[in-house]
């Protein structure tokens, strides 16, 4: 009974509740991102580039059966090894936008602490009401 007991207290601390809300936001904060990525940046760079279309940019290493579509996943089922640089790409630009954005976030919060200047302690408020009253005396 002794270790269900020291569970529940463990799961019902403050940091362990935020550090579950914390992965759950990221994952859905990643996910946007993703969406961020692929469904508004990407397209703009491929316009700009001529339609193309990063995920689809491979290297195959062995020899392409001629049976077989010239598409990554094709390639993959088919289990011919490739260097899939266009989706490390796309990965790459997740990464950077996602960096940018906490970087952001955390240069914000870092800001808001700064400009609240800290409370003074209490025995330098009771000092200044006592100055105070001993000046209107």
């Amino acid at each position: 009974m002794g270790i269900t007991r020291e569970f529940r207290e463990f799961i019902a601390r403050g940091n362990v509740i935020d550090l579950a809300v914390g992965v759950i936001i990221g994952a859905a904060f990643g996910k946007i991102v993703e969406s961020l990525v692929g469904d508004l940046i990407m397209p703009i760079i491929s316009k700009f580039t001529g339609g193309i279309d990063f995920t689809q940019h491979f290297i195959a290493l062995s020899p392409i059966p001629a049976n077989i579509p010239m598409t990554l996943d094709a390639l993959k089922k088919a289990g011919i090894p490739v260097i899939a640089y266009g989706n490390f790409f796309n990965i790459l630009m997740n990464f950077v936008i996602l960096a940018f954005i906490v970087f952001l976030m955390v240069r914000q919060i870092n800001k808001m602490r700064r400009s609240a200047p800290p409370a003074p302690p209490e025995d330098v408020l009771l000092l200044r009401q006592i100055r105070d009253s001993l000046v209107r005396k």
